[in-house]
């Protein structure tokens, strides 16, 4: 059975970007229950029970109608932010290093440029989401997906994500997505992002649960 996974740090680490309330209730309330409810579903069905999470949502036409949905919605939910907590880290202004610089400035022009796509995106999406960075076709590309849909479910293979759903900002932010982006970039682990990078350069997953 999936398992919450440990967040590595305390609630309070990120601020004052990402506040400890909001911390507490994005991991104990809404991760938790992500988990609790796809192991609900699986447990319907135990020939699916061993089976990864990244080939439930990949496969989510092979499961049984009744749990389809759920197994979309809180398993994507469960990868996502099980792809989340470690990506975060306060950063004290760092850039990306490495390969992961010079695709970003060969595709984007420069690191600036590349926030303000990958902005435009997380804003563009109406609603709840996710925007993403992943890597296909041999170039970066930024986009966003629904609701806790993500990359892997069309075979994409993501090293960067932001979770614009409200429960991600709105205690502290409000209505100001806009805010809530720009101070992103002041917890990004840049040496997480740039490992999955190179696995995804690779052709890998670049989180295997």
């Amino acid at each position: 059975m999936f398992k919450l996974p440990e967040m590595g740090y305390g609630y309070e680490t990120l601020e004052p970007y990402i506040d400890a309330r909001t911390m507490d209730v994005h991991y104990n309330g809404h991760h938790a229950a992500y988990v609790k409810n796809l192991n609900a579903a699986i447990e319907k069905y135990p020939e699916f029970a061993e089976k990864p999470l990244v080939w439930l949502l990949q496969n989510l036409d092979k499961l049984p109608e009744d749990i389809r949905t759920t197994v979309r919605n809180n398993g994507g939910g469960h990868y996502n932010h099980t792809f989340w907590w470690p990506q975060l880290k306060k950063n004290d202004g760092a850039l990306p290093d490495g390969l992961l610089k010079e695709y970003i400035e060969r595709d984007f022009h420069d690191f600036e440029n590349f926030k303000q796509v990958f902005k435009q995106v997380a804003l563009s999406r109406f609603g709840s989401g996710w925007a993403w960075a992943i890597y296909e076709q041999g170039k970066i590309i930024v986009y966003s997906t629904p609701n806790q849909d993500n990359p892997i479910m069309e075979g994409h293979l993501p090293f960067l994500g932001l979770d614009v759903w409200e429960h991600a900002y709105y205690l502290k932010y409000q209505n100001r997505r806009d805010l809530y982006i720009d101070n992103f970039w002041n917890v990004v682990n840049w040496d997480v992002v740039e490992s999955r990078f190179l696995r995804v350069l690779e052709g890998k997953q670049p989180l295997e649960i």
